[in-house]
């Protein structure tokens, strides 16, 4: 009888284990729609801007109600949702989304375009930081690699969002946008599955004890530690946006690179980045988040100060491992955010998902008009030295040990 029982458990344990996966598969899935649905909005600037005969300035203005609806929010909604939790927040927030890129499609005004700016914001805003949950209530104590799996879906996004504009949009005009409202049809249906796994999950931990938060931090070195990470998170951001944004004019005034090759060498890149986020994870799981963001931000350093003076090939090569360290801090960060506050870890994610999300935009804004004043070469010498703020991570307390929110 024993045996059987036992037996049967572990059917049970395994079947979990399999929905789990599912769920974590699925949400990386759905941040790759997400991610690529929103990149969609700013890969279409120009069309925008000769459809609507629109100046910079109202270019910049979509950009910031786009910001400010997708940054801002975020630690808002993680905030309300870790103290009443939803279970299909995901698929509301997807339909901000959905209804956004239709409005998008067949805007016949400038109001219209930034309304539905605001609204593939707002989708945006609920996706992170309750994927970010979801991640690590499906992770199995796998918090980092959880976390990794779900940002990765994000980078693929990101990447694919402007080819799919470039072959798939410019040349069908901007009504073709609203095909891609079935992608985020299609994530809404997928969300749906992932907010029933989530009352499911939500019904059977009610039925256990309430885990016990051993030795909280003072609150003090909880503000202090969180102001370290969002420095940690700003050097890296300002630095990804000097690369994201900049590499290609780099490449082109500084070396002479056709457009077509500075293209190739950022995809490099970027496809170093992805790489970084996967393993960040993981590696976060064996030797410690806070070890990572360590190695990750000043790790970086030596190749960051030697890339600005160095020819075409030790550039291209030198932005391989800059991609692969500097990418594997977020997922750390997140980890050991959460880690820091336990119980809220939709909080954590919002605050910090919206801070890059932020520091990514302004970090574009601010370096541009800098390369507009000095050169471009001289904003990647100025950047050099962003991630000598990891130093910071010497104020970093330790929170190995403590129970997991």
């Amino acid at each position: 009888m024993t045996a059987t029982t036992d037996t049967d458990f572990q059917d049970v344990a395994r079947r979990e284990e399999r929905a789990a996966r599912r769920v974590l598969l699925t949400i990386s899935f759905c941040h790759m729609l997400n991610d690529m649905m929103q990149s969609l909005l700013l890969a279409i600037y120009p069309m925008l801007k000769a459809g609507f005969s629109l100046s910079f300035g109202q270019i910049g203005l979509i950009t910031l109600t786009f910001q400010i609806t997708a940054s801002l929010l975020q630690p808002l909604i993680g905030m309300y949702t870790d103290r009443s939790p939803k279970n299909f927040s995901l698929s509301v927030g997807m339909s901000f989304t959905l209804v956004g890129l239709l409005l998008l499609a067949f805007a016949s005004s400038y109001p219209m375009v930034l309304v539905a700016a605001a609204l593939v914001g707002m989708g945006s805003s609920v996706f992170h930081p309750e994927s970010s949950r979801i991640a690590r209530l499906a992770s199995g104590g796998r918090h980092g690699f959880a976390q990794s799996l779900f940002q990765v879906g994000g980078n693929v996004g990101s990447a694919i969002g402007p080819l799919v504009a470039a072959y798939a949009i410019a040349p069908h005009g901007q009504s073709s946008v609203g095909w891609f409202s079935l992608a985020a049809l299609l994530a809404v249906i997928l969300l749906a599955t992932v907010g029933q796994w989530y009352k499911a999950h939500r019904a059977s931990r009610a039925k256990r004890p309430a885990p016990v938060v051993t030795n909280r931090l003072p609150r003090n070195k909880v503000f202090l530690a969180i102001a370290v990470l969002l420095g940690l998170l700003f050097s890296k951001y300002f630095y990804m946006a000097s690369i994201s944004s900049y590499y290609t004019f780099y490449l082109i005034d500084h070396f002479g690179v056709a457009m077509q090759d500075a293209q190739v060498y950022l995809f490099i890149f970027l496809g170093s980045a992805a790489l970084g986020t996967i393993l960040g994870g993981p590696i976060g799981d064996r030797i410690g988040p806070q070890r990572v963001i360590w190695g990750s931000i000043l790790g970086v350093l030596p190749f960051t100060l030697v890339l600005p003076h160095v020819g075409l090939t030790w550039t291209i090569v030198l932005t391989v491992p800059i991609g692969l360290i500097l990418s594997s801090a977020f997922a750390a960060i997140v980890v050991y955010g959460q880690e820091l506050i336990p119980g809220k870890v939709g909080m954590v994610a919002g605050l910090f998902f919206g801070f890059a999300f932020g520091m990514g935009g302004v970090g574009a804004a601010v370096l541009g008009k800098l390369a507009d004043a000095t050169s471009i070469t001289f904003v990647y010498q100025l950047c050099a030295f962003l991630p000598a703020l990891g130093l910071l991570a010497v104020f970093l307390p330790n929170v190995a040990g403590r129970r997991r929110g």
